[in-house]
């Protein structure tokens, strides 16, 4: 077995990543209630997005069921979603 050392791998402790250094995904599902413009506003407004990226999702969210809009860390992901629920959308974080 060949094995040698790379200086630029290191070991990581497990032990030390919180749930704020971890990724994670924002998701949006599809509701009967808002309507396309709104989705996307919310999306503009909270989580940044481009006019083309939240017309983008909010057509996922309303085909598909649910769509990822966001990635990053835990916290600012677990902050949008609440912002987006604030605002009626149905959103978690994973």
């Amino acid at each position: 077995m060949n094995t040698y050392s790379n200086p630029y791998i290191q070991e990581i402790d497990k032990e030390s990543i919180t749930n704020n250094d971890k990724q994670a995904r924002l998701i949006v599902y599809n509701d009967d209630i808002n309507t396309f413009d709104y989705v996307e506003q919310c999306l503009m407004n909270i989580c940044h997005h481009t006019p083309e990226q939240a017309q983008q999702c909010s057509h996922l969210i309303h085909w598909r069921g649910s769509c990822c809009v966001k990635q990053g860390e835990y916290s600012i992901m677990q902050d949008m979603a609440e912002k987006l629920k604030r605002c009626g959308l149905r959103a978690s974080v994973r």
